[in-house]
């Protein structure tokens, strides 16, 4: 089944994953934090406005992973990474590496220390293997028409889950 980037039936999916497969547990047992990434708008992507999804790990046990409103992400997360969907794709597609483009500023960090995630960053390829372990369709790779389709959803689901 393909998933559609930056929709609830992504994470729940990316979620179960994590939770069968001790391998991320295990690859992140020394991993405890609230690690959030904004979206940043893009309207050519159904994306119309900023959507933030997020992780909570603590010893590599997964607490939850799901999409987090603004106000609840500056209030719980430890950082809060920021970057245009075309630029999560080049992540997740690992066309780039999260570290380099940390540094080079396509990616910035909103909420957090620098040192920090400097200190995550190690990890950072454990996370992307997890949310690439479903087929991932990215908008851009959509129809004019199924774009407005996600559209539609996306602002169903945003609505929904107070987001």
């Amino acid at each position: 089944m393909d998933y559609i980037y930056c929709t609830p039936d992504w994470l729940e999916e990316c979620a179960r994953i994590y939770r069968e497969k001790p391998k991320y547990q295990e690859a992140l047992k020394k991993v405890t934090t609230r690690i959030f990434y904004r979206v940043t708008a893009e309207p050519n992507w159904g994306i119309d406005a900023d959507i933030i999804f997020g992780a909570d790990v603590n010893k590599g046990v997964l607490g939850e992973l799901r999409f987090f409103s603004d106000a609840e992400a500056k209030e719980t997360a430890e950082f809060v990474l920021a970057a245009s969907p075309q630029e999560w794709k080049l992540i997740l597609c690992k066309e780039h590496k999260f570290l380099t483009d940390f540094m080079l500023g396509k990616i910035r960090l909103d909420q957090g220390s620098k040192i920090g995630i400097l200190g995550l960053a190690p990890y950072a390829d454990v996370f992307i293997d997890l949310l690439q372990e479903v087929k991932l369709r990215f908008q851009d790779e959509l129809s004019p028409e199924q774009v407005n389709e996600y559209r539609q959803y996306a602002s169903q689901f945003r609505t929904k889950l107070g987001i």
